[in-house]
């Protein structure tokens, strides 16, 4: 019987929420060969760097997870949200496009403006209303306009058992107050690391070749103070809405900003998990770290 050839695949920006979530599926994929840099090893907003990279590795993907994600730092560094989110994502399209490699690139659903009452579809004109969305939106506009072969996935609220999230504040908080106040005016999808780290391993081991952009969340939308009784059902927190106003933040964030995940069941036959099971699977990860 043929061996299947292996597919080899960089991850870019391994020590986050996302890249962690891949490198814990890696088993489960015996077909899959692949790498994981961090910015130690890989310094994407160096294009001399980045294609000597690729010019020493020979690579069929790149998953690019590399991200600046400080929302409201964002605002005071717009320089270094852009190198990383904008400059990154051009050098890795360029020598995606020299060697002939398949860039999948995360995005965010904060590329809207959260004016819109129900979920922003693929066709949605996007219009950030922070400088960290403006970034995330060239970083996707310099992809499209250099690349045939792309993935870019929009996502958003992502929350895993790594790194900083709003489900690990929550429980920390829990632990040390007896009550926490949680905006309840903003409306989104939260989603799991671990579930997205599955759908992006699943696009390349199916080796899909439906290109462009998708959205992808778990399913239900809830506010930040539904999903915080949600994170702390159970224990003896008491958790109070408040108004965006009175959490006043560097950033605006949109109000509303589910994504429509229609376009990726439809045409990658994506399985979307609801987000009361991920949490929960998430949760009982968590108590085993």
């Amino acid at each position: 019987m043929k061996k299947s050839k292996l597919i080899s695949i960089l991850v870019t920006g391994a020590d986050g929420q996302l890249g962690r979530c891949i490198k814990d599926l890696e088993s489960q994929y015996p077909n899959l060969k692949m790498t994981f840099t961090n910015r130690q090893d890989l310094d994407i907003t160096n294009k001399h760097e980045v294609f000597d990279y690729f010019n020493q590795n020979s690579f069929d993907y790149c998953i690019n997870c590399a991200a600046y994600t400080a929302v409201d730092k964002a605002e005071s560094e717009p320089d270094k949200a852009h190198q990383v989110n904008a400059e990154g994502p051009k050098n890795l399209a360029l020598a995606c496009k020299a060697y002939g490699v398949v860039l999948i690139h995360i995005s965010t659903d904060f590329v809207f403006d959260g004016n819109k009452k129900e979920p922003y579809t693929e066709e949605d004109i996007p219009n950030p209303v922070n400088v960290y969305g403006v970034t995330k939106l060239k970083g996707e506009d310099v992809i499209q306009q250099l690349l045939d072969k792309y993935f870019i996935i929009r996502t958003s609220w992502l929350y895993s058992e790594y790194g900083h999230n709003f489900v690990k504040t929550m429980l920390r908080l829990g632990e040390i107050r007896d009550e926490i106040d949680v905006v309840s005016d903003q409306i989104g999808a939260p989603t799991y690391a671990g579930d997205l780290a599955q759908v992006l391993l699943n696009i390349i081991s199916r080796q899909q070749k439906d290109y462009g952009i998708y959205h992808y969340c778990n399913r239900g939308e809830v506010s930040w103070y539904d999903f915080a009784q949600a994170i702390l059902r159970g224990k003896h927190v008491k958790v109070t809405p408040i108004p965006s106003e009175r959490y006043k933040t560097e950033a605006l964030r949109p109000s509303y900003s589910v994504l429509d995940i229609s376009k990726i069941v439809q045409e990658l036959k994506v399985k979307i998990e609801d987000s009361e099971k991920s949490l929960y699977k998430c949760l009982k990860n968590m108590a085993k770290i």
